[in-house]
């Protein structure tokens, strides 16, 4: 199996020494899959900051098109094409992939970098096996089915934010969200992003986990997004009785209204998505549920969490109330 690493570093050394600048991102994991495309993509830009990055769907655009993201343009000699979907391709499409790979090899120096996503599976296997024979790099993304390749992507997603886990933790973190890597990667991030300890250990982790791995934190905030008001706080006092200090669920709602926010931004157009430095299915998931919010919603429910985080801090407070009207807040989306 190719290392995201090993592929980074031979994108680099491609320019001059014969090796195609084409790469396939193959299968596993569809978060990490994702990951792995979003990293090629961002390292090709900050080695290529003079090419244009295009994004294309082989299940939607055709040969022309690709070949228009290829060739020279105004803007750019060379160009990073990023392909979703290849195993989607059609034939014509796929010969044109087939064909560009043979000259990018021949031409490197000169040749746009292609950097290609497939979901795994027979579908397309003609196509990808063909652009391999002609000299295309696949990288093949690991799946996660093993307890123990999970834990070691905890311990990688910690590393990635310059920190560590503990072991304990790291388990009871893959046993409670094991099944849901996307879930899984934002906690850890929401764990170093909320507290500065050097070693995260099962005291916090359990802190933002319950005893039903069903109901978290997460999970109460998709109630509330989704309008399910009664579901939501029955789901948070329910956490809340297990163990989950209110604080936690108060983050997992914020964290939401940040990504909503952030969403709203980039379909506006105030910033970029790399900008956003948010996963790209996170945004998307979040663009989803844009309609009906509005500025002036999205603040009020902001205001109202930061009202409940000071209840849950203050002596005399009353978080659980807080959460409580946070939620219907969120879930009507901040109109009174």
């Amino acid at each position: 199996m190719s290392s995201i690493d090993g592929t980074l570093g031979g994108m680099a050394s491609a320019q001059g020494k014969g090796v195609s600048p084409v790469r396939i991102v193959y299968g596993g994991d569809r978060f990490l899959n994702t990951q792995n495309m979003r990293d090629l993509c961002h390292e090709a830009c900050e080695r290529r900051p003079d090419a244009e990055l295009v994004e294309l769907d082989a299940a939607e655009c055709d040969a022309y098109a690709f070949d228009e993201a290829v060739s020279p343009s105004l803007l750019s000699d060379v160009s990073i094409v990023e392909i979703r979907n290849l195993q989607s391709v059609d034939d014509r499409l796929g010969d044109a992939l087939i064909a560009y790979t043979k000259q990018a090899k021949a031409d490197p120096s000169n040749s746009s970098m292609l950097i290609c996503q497939h979901e795994g599976g027979p579908k397309g296997k003609r196509i990808l096996d063909a652009m391999v024979r002609a000299g295309a790099q696949r990288i093949d993304v690991p799946d996660l089915k093993k307890a123990d390749a999970k834990i070691n992507f905890v311990y990688q997603r910690f590393e990635r934010e310059g920190r560590r886990v503990d072991p304990l933790a790291a388990q009871q973190l893959v046993g409670v969200l094991g099944e849901k890597t996307g879930e899984l990667a934002a906690m850890c991030s929401q764990l170093c992003f909320d507290f500065d300890d050097e070693v995260i250990g099962l005291d916090r982790v359990n802190q933002y986990l319950i005893a039903n791995p069903q109901v978290t934190g997460f999970m109460v905030a998709d109630k509330a997004m989704e309008g399910r008001t009664a579901e939501a706080i029955v789901a948070m006092r329910s956490a809340i009785e297990q163990g989950t200090d209110p604080i936690a669920l108060i983050g997992a709602l914020a964290m939401k209204l940040r990504t909503l926010a952030k969403a709203s931004a980039v379909k506006s157009g105030a910033i970029s998505q790399a900008e956003a430095k948010t996963n790209p299915w996170v945004l998307k998931n979040a663009t989803r549920q844009l309609p009906g919010w509005t500025s002036a919603g999205l603040s009020r429910c902001i205001r109202m969490l930061a009202w409940a985080d000071e209840q849950s801090k203050t002596n005399g407070g009353d978080p659980v109330y807080a959460l409580e009207r946070s939620i219907e807040t969120i879930a009507v989306k901040g109109r009174g």
